[in-house]
């Protein structure tokens, strides 16, 4: 304590007053004599300043104005109000300057994610990052992202480039006034970005296409375990439907006035994305005198995705309809000459120079055939991509025409624009209505099924054009009630067009049906228990497996106590994913193990390929109802074995108690920040987790490693202020802002936030002034 209260006297210049001790008692504290002592706390509180003086200059300089008056290129005064959440409610007076005071505010808040995400859809990240991301960059120039995004900038429509260019500009106004206090991210990457272009934001919608869209993998999957297996086992791991899709198909839920307590619809919306900090979505309020909408925006895409306004409110989830083709070519990679239809034709070369930081720029060629570019090669064959964006024209930017959407009628026509990715949009209005539509630019197919890779050479499996609006599958009003999706199939058996695509199982659809006729009369916060359900049928359907197969054949070998505690765990399991307890991991690596010994069946060697399969459980769940005898001699034995060598795997991570094993400890989920948290020392805190998860790929609240609710929204539209959302992170992707994770604490504990609309409680007030 001593030497404490002489630091601290030292430091502030007060003489010392204590009793010393004699020279001969303690020689060595000779080192503490007042002129040493003053010559350490000086050096001492130098590193202070200095450490003070860079947090300053890299962190809270960086940190956005959101009080105060400024100036801006707008044609009337606006405000940018923050809520206790930092979310920006923008009235401006008109949607221009509203259009461009959202790019303004993203641009404060989430700039250098938005430069990063435009980097990596046009193949540019190895540029400022390096060599790590070459390979990242040489794909995003095979799918040629910049490039069509360059063709949909020629073909926009005059309304959809004003609104893109409106926000641009709002960027670009940051960034203009900004350049010597932009987050840290650039001062440690040691770049500036240049100005933000309405391609870019095309760029943004495409990147989040490739993500939802991307198919291909599966079809060279199957592809390739047809090349050594049993045809007909593959199909039936790849089966077009199931047939108990719940219709219609995707991840969110409306109810009718008529089961909720308020007597009004209520609309539910969880979308599933990849992990990343900062979140996937921003969240924002735009009003001038033709708009007035809130919700979930994605940076870099001027408008809000998913929301409501003063009449209507709307959710969406991926579609997972196919638009894309892989087509075997018959080509001189040499020469680019490919043969379609008896005849030769020429693919075009494409050649671009890829910069990469600290070494020599990567050249990178493509040949663009008819179908597309040459995009995959197996020995010999080489293989081409058609993607729907790739020359779809003229381009409409629909998203300001939905936030405008007064009814029905009106929503379905801003929704006919909406080319992709392909959704389910979940609709209610405030009187009454609720409904549904799919949406997005569909390829009709005649001749050939397109979870292989198609011909090229023959012209037999070309599109012919799209699948009409009208002719999507919808639904308004429908007797039950409620509208439940969940990314199943949601296209009825008998569909006249040929159904292709990448479709999930029924289990998450079935539960929120189940959960939703468990009540008469629901309130807008009691969704959240639907939201965060844990409960997998199939999950629960495999113990029930095991425990019969155990019951039948009990094992008498070595391993016989280890068993006979799994089977004991689940024989009294009640089917939920919670962390903490021991049965959802047996169960888990269980199915690993199962699902592996059905692809060596049917495909020897290629196990590792089938690991993403969508309807892979459904797939496991029917074969052993069925238990057909050309699969396995005993199912019962199958399990066993499967039950054996998933405790093996199980002791290796987490020792031979079974019962104490926790699925928390195996589901963990680690988000690294990608810049911040690669700081030695401190990036770690930026981070999240790792943090155990409960949820699996068949609960409702989708959960695993790789992917789960990017955001939980409820709607009341009997007040819109008793609406409830939630995003993983918080609006600021700056590490300093206290906005940065405030917003993780609810949603991990499955709490949400009111969704201020009318009632804002204001922690800062920005004016804005024409200039």
């Amino acid at each position: 304590m001593r030497e404490v209260s002489l630091f601290r006297r030292a430091a502030e210049g007060e003489p010392d007053t204590s009793p010393q001790p004699a020279a001969d008692d303690l020689p060595s504290l000779g080192l503490f004599h007042t002129p040493l002592l003053r010559v350490v706390n000086l050096s001492i509180s130098v590193l202070l300043i200095l450490i003070l003086a860079a947090l300053y200059w890299y962190g809270w300089r960086s940190l956005p104005q959101t009080s105060g008056t400024l100036q801006a290129p707008i044609a009337a005064a606006a405000k940018i109000v923050r809520d206790e959440r930092g979310v920006p409610h923008i009235t401006a007076g008109s949607w221009q300057d509203a259009i461009f005071l959202q790019g303004y505010a993203l641009a404060q808040d989430r700039l250098w994610q938005m430069d990063a995400m435009r980097r990596l859809a046009a193949g540019e990240l190895a540029e400022v990052v390096g060599k790590a991301a070459l390979e990242s960059d040489q794909e995003s120039r095979r799918w040629r992202m910049s490039r069509i995004a360059e063709e949909q900038e020629a073909h926009l429509t005059p309304e959809s480039r004003a609104i893109l260019a409106a926000y641009a500009r709002g960027v670009n106004y940051f960034l203009e006034t900004h350049r010597d206090s932009l987050p840290p991210e650039f001062t440690l990457l040691r770049y500036d970005p240049r100005p933000w272009r309405v391609r870019d934001s095309l760029l943004a919608v495409l990147q989040m296409n490739r993500m939802l869209t991307t198919t291909w993998r599966e079809d060279m999957n199957k592809y390739l375990m047809l090349q050594g297996g049993d045809a007909a086992k593959v199909n039936f791991l790849y089966p077009p439907r199931t047939g108990a899709e719940v219709q219609p198909g995707s991840n969110a839920w409306v109810i009718s006035g008529s089961r909720s307590a308020s007597g009004k619809p209520i609309l539910a919306n969880d979308p599933h994305l990849e992990w990343g900090v900062p979140s996937a979505w921003y969240l924002v309020h735009l009003k001038a005198p033709d708009l007035d909408v809130e919700g979930a925006a994605l940076p870099g895409i001027p408008g809000v995705i998913v929301g409501h306004n003063r009449r209507i409110a709307w959710g969406v989830t991926n579609l997972g309809f196919d638009v894309q083709d892989l087509y075997r070519e018959q080509i001189d990679l040499n020469t680019g000459r490919y043969v379609f239809q008896g005849k030769v034709e020429q693919a075009r070369l494409e050649r671009e120079i890829i910069a990469v930081k600290g070494q020599a720029p990567d050249q990178f060629e493509a040949w663009v055939t008819r179908h597309g570019p040459i995009f995959v090669s197996d020995g010999p064959a080489h293989f081409s991509m058609r993607w729907m964006p790739d020359g779809a024209d003229p381009y409409v930017f629909p998203l300001l025409a939905i936030d405008r959407a007064q009814n029905w009628d009106e929503f379905n026509s801003a929704l006919t624009h909406f080319a992709g990715p392909a959704q389910n949009f979940v609709y209610a209005d405030v009187d009454g209505n609720i409904g549904y539509h799919a949406v997005g630019n569909l390829p009709v197919r005649k001749n050939c099924p397109s979870d292989v890779p198609l011909d090229g050479p023959s012209g037999q499996c070309e599109w012919q054009g799209l699948i009409p609006y009208g002719d999507l599958p919808s639904f308004f009003n429908p007797s039950a009630d409620a509208i439940v999706t969940a990314n199943q199939n949601p296209f009825p058996q008998n569909y006249e067009t040929q159904v292709d695509g990448r479709f999930g199982s029924n289990y998450r659809a079935k539960q929120i049906r189940a959960r939703l006729d468990s009540r008469a009369k629901w309130k807008p916060e009691e969704m959240l228990s639907v939201q965060k359900d844990v409960y997998s049928a199939f999950a629960h359907f495999l113990a029930s497996q095991i425990v019969s197969a155990w019951d039948k054949h009990p094992d008498t070998g070595s391993s016989l106590s280890q068993l006979r505690a799994a089977v004991d765990v689940l024989r009294s399991w009640n089917g939920q994913m919670e962390k903490g307890t021991a049965a959802p991991m047996i169960a888990t690596l269980t199915f690993d193990k199962l699902r592996n010994a059905m692809v060596e069946r049917a495909s020897p060697g290629h196990a590792a390929n089938y690991e993403s399969a969508y309807l892979a459980p459904e797939i496991a769940e029917r074969l052993l109802r069925e238990r057909p005898s050309g699969w396995f001699p005993d199912y019962d034995a199958l399990l066993l074995r499967c039950l054996k060598e998933a405790l093996a795997d199980g002791e290796k991570l987490q020792g031979s108690r079974v019962a104490r094993w926790d699925y928390g400890r195996y589901n963990l989920l680690k988000v690294e920040n990608p810049v911040i948290g690669k700081l030695p020392l401190v990036g770690g805190y930026f981070d999240i987790g790792p943090i155990p998860m409960s949820g699996s790929s068949t609960t409702v609240k989708q959960t695993t490693r790789r992917l789960g609710p990017s955001m939980r929204m409820v709607i009341d539209l009997s007040n819109f202020d008793n609406s409830l959302i939630n995003i993983t992170t918080g609006e600021s992707g700056n590490v300093f802002s206290s906005h940065y994770m405030d917003q993780w604490d609810a949603y991990y504990s499955g709490h949400s936030y009111p969704m201020e609309f009318d009632h804002v409680h204001v922690s800062s007030v920005l004016t804005i002034n024409p200039r």
